[in-house]
């Protein structure tokens, strides 16, 4: 399984709004998101273009482990 390399803060934000994350706060250029489903879960994700693959894949393995996803499944979910 290959990470998308060229995924902007942005895009990844509103690629998690599928599963319900929604923008709660932001400082700088980071913003936190939060979803309720299967209980509260934030994450943060930086509004840089693209976003270095260490921290994409950190960002990613949370939301997965989180919602019980393999990886690829949450790929396939987020179609990154």
């Amino acid at each position: 399984m290959r990470l998308p390399r060229d995924v902007s803060g942005r895009e990844l934000a509103k690629a998690l709004g599928k599963l319900g994350y929604v923008a709660t706060r932001q400082r700088g250029s980071h913003s936190r998101y939060t979803t309720q489903r299967q209980g509260e879960h934030h994450v943060t994700i930086p509004e840089h273009n693209p976003i270095r693959l260490g921290t994409l894949n950190g960002i990613l393995k949370s939301v997965a482990e989180h919602h019980c996803l393999t990886m690829e499944a949450l790929l396939l979910e987020l179609d990154l």
